[in-house]
């Protein structure tokens, strides 16, 4: 028969063990769900001590709105800029501090209503039951929480406490802040509803708020934050974006917080203030225009009062009330001319003080209207609107584009052209005005002549109506021309309109996500320990079972021993119904069938069987003793050879001393014979190791 040997192959390749680590998992299933009853605990605290946060949001349009009361027929023009720019200096300013600041500071956003909740101070904001007016000039207590304790429906308990003694104020009205010296530990203090408070670090009045009710001991905080902070926090917080592609002029106005109420009135405040600033600076060149109205009209009126005082004063002296019809009319045609030169004289005070203005001042925002004064050049009309105009956009421009930008110097070079050509239209429109005033006043001169004839008083008497009525004239010409601008500002209204307000309806919470932190604490719940079994399981250099050396290696397993607790290795021997005994047994059998599949049973020889392994106590001797053992008990003629030339045992199990063995019958010393025992086991006889040699190797 072909002999067949037993197929020693290198150990296969290492191969993660599903199976294997499924089944520890399953061991551990405790710890898993530990760890996820755990996660979910957290989550749920999580939940239940996180704030709200709610996101709210709001939409306004940018469009530039035509005044109703400006038509062709209106004498006094104003420009206000066309929409470029426009929408990026919107979205600019909301980002603004200045204009945060005017929003916080208008809704008293630096003040919080807070009652004690089941976790945190709450902020109940418009659902006090009470209003807190404050004395703006005088400071208030920065960052510490003032207590409000109701003692019965009219009267309250205010309580605090100073860990030093001195406290940090803010005014309102300016925002300085300073220190004052308090009363060091608890202070406390009563007042009435209504009741005006003055304290070194609290001055107010605490008045009901309509439709509400006092309840008796219930508490409530009033804390004042950092202006600062709190412009900061809402400026970084808003956000502004187009609200779609298609119409860039609709903007979206968004901002998230804990307290909805107030988020609604930030907002819907927000666009207000911006809608209202815009209008301002929409009405700044018909602002301007009135304001120099208002300044001749005042010298004019001074004028006319004096001249009129002249009169009075002229006809109570003289008793002169009238001339002759010929000599009137000769004095009307003079009042006429008089009003004409009158005319012609303002004009040219206007072109002086304009040319002074272009050629001294950089902001050209605050020009007032030429048809003012009555010039209606159209290309001194054109001029001034368009350089306005010009100044305006590179207003707007500031808000979006950095100082040095090409965009600067391209509106900077147009207005220069425009400025040059608008300052050779004054030099040629005043030649021409002074001529105009030469001429009225040789005209003036020869009418003068004709009213020689006539008597002084009477000359005098003229010459102080004529005075008179210029003055009239003059004075009747800028009230119309006031009126008419007043009109026009006051009809005019804002580019900013508010298509939707912001407002609570229900909805807008986006945080915290309670679905998902439980969904993350079930995730992180399960996934931590198992990947902790993971790591275990990979860094677990223990074989286990029979199977995962079946996975490691393709050499066959002829058998498993169990765990034993005996006092000596004579396992087989001493106990021989116990289950390791069996197992031996077992391995016996499975020897048996390799050795008859390779035909050495056939043939009588002997077989030799070694057991070795790579460090000590992996049970060699253990195992040696009992295979040899369960051979001789079959009645099988066994040696069993104590090769351990390190560290020898076996001498112990049979008690035998260790005088004589192998290393003798090697270096000749003794006999086989001589170095053979026979044990008190039948059929077995052992051969020990001997003395240790200086060198075992």
């Amino acid at each position: 028969m072909e002999e067949q040997e037993i197929d020693y192959a290198e150990p296969r390749g290492m191969t993660f063990d599903f199976r294997g680590f499924l089944f520890k998992a399953l061991n551990l299933w405790k710890l898993v769900f530990l760890c996820i009853g755990a996660a979910l605990i957290v989550a749920y605290w999580i939940n239940v001590r996180k704030q709200n946060i709610y996101k709210l949001e709001s939409l306004i349009s940018v469009e530039s709105e035509q005044n109703p009361f400006f038509t062709a027929n209106t004498s006094i023009s104003f420009n206000w800029g066309g929409v470029s720019g426009k929408v990026g200096k919107i979205m600019t300013s909301i980002k603004t501090r200045s204009h945060n600041e005017k929003v916080v500071d208008s809704l008293q956003f630096y003040m919080n209503y807070l009652v004690q909740g089941k976790y945190r101070m709450e902020d109940i904001y418009k659902n006090a039951p009470f209003v807190v007016t404050l004395d703006k000039t005088k400071g208030e207590l920065l960052g510490k929480p003032i207590g409000i304790r109701f003692i019965s429906e009219t009267k309250f308990e205010l309580f605090t406490e100073f860990t030093g003694t001195v406290a940090n104020l803010q005014r309102p009205i300016d925002k300085v802040k300073y220190s004052v010296k308090v009363p060091q530990g608890a202070f406390t203090a009563t007042y009435s509803l209504g009741q005006t408070i003055n304290l070194p670090f609290f001055n107010a009045t605490i008045t009901l708020r309509p439709d509400k009710v006092i309840v008796p001991q219930s508490e409530y905080y009033v804390q004042f934050l950092n202006f600062d902070s709190v412009v900061g926090a809402y400026q970084s917080g808003i956000n502004i974006s187009p609200f779609s592609k298609e119409s860039s002029s609709v903007l979206k106005l968004s901002l998230a917080g804990n307290n909805k109420a107030k988020i609604v009135d930030y907002l819907n405040a927000t666009a207000s203030i911006l809608s209202l600033t815009e209008l301002e600076r929409k009405n700044l060149y018909a602002t301007n225009t009135i304001k120099f109205i208002d300044s001749s009209l005042a010298a004019v009126n001074d004028n006319l009062k004096d001249v009129t005082d002249e009169m009075n004063t002229f006809r109570k002296k003289n008793k002169v009330f009238d001339v002759s019809d010929e000599m009137q009319q000769i004095s009307e045609k003079l009042k006429e001319l008089d009003v004409s030169k009158e005319a012609e004289q303002t004009k040219l005070n206007y072109l002086n003080a304009l040319e002074n203005y272009l050629r001294t001042k950089t902001d050209y925002t605050k020009i007032a209207a030429p048809t003012s004064v009555g010039i209606e050049e159209a290309n001194i009309v054109s001029g001034v609107s368009k350089i306005t105009a010009l100044a305006i956009e590179r207003q707007n421009l500031e808000y979006t584009t950095k100082e040095g930008s090409i965009l600067f110097k391209d509106i900077d070079k147009q207005i220069d052209a425009e400025k040059n050509v608008l300052l050779e239209t004054l030099d040629a429109t005043k030649n021409i005005t002074r001529i105009q005033m030469n001429t009225i006043s040789k005209t003036i001169a020869n009418l003068e002549a004709q009213l020689s004839s006539l008597p002084e008083d009477q000359q005098k008497y003229l010459k102080i109506e004529r005075k008179m009525n210029i003055s009239q004239q003059a004075y009747d010409v800028y009230l119309a021309k006031r009126g008419e601008a007043a009109i026009v500002k006051a009809a005019n209204v804002s580019d900013i309109s508010v298509i939707d307000e912001a407002k609570d309806i229900g909805g807008g919470l986006i945080g915290p996500n309670k679905s998902l932190n439980y969904m993350m604490a079930l995730m992180v719940g399960f996934f931590a320990p198992m990947f902790l079994i993971f790591v275990i399981f990979l860094l677990d250099s223990t074989i286990h079972g029979s199977d995962e050396v079946e996975r490691l290696s393709s050499i066959p397993i002829l058998g498993l021993i169990g765990k034993y607790n005996y006092k000596n290795n004579l396992v087989v021997f001493e106990k021989p119904k116990s289950a390791v005994a069996e197992s031996f047994r077992a391995i016996r059998s499975s020897l048996q069938f390799i050795y008859k599949k390779q035909g050495k049973d056939e043939n009588g020889l002997g077989r030799t069987i070694m057991l070795t392994s790579s460090v000590s106590g992996e049970g060699k001797t253990f195992c040696s003793i009992n295979i040899a053992t369960v051979y001789a008990l079959s009645g099988k003629k066994t040696l069993l050879l104590g090769m351990d030339l390190r560290k020898p045992k076996i001498f112990d199990d049979f008690g035998i001393t260790n005088e004589k063995g192998i290393v003798n019958y090697l270096i000749g010393e003794s006999s086989f014979e001589e170095v053979k025992y026979v044990s008190h086991i039948e059929n077995l006889d052992v051969v020990l190791s001997g003395p240790v040699p200086p060198n075992p190797s």
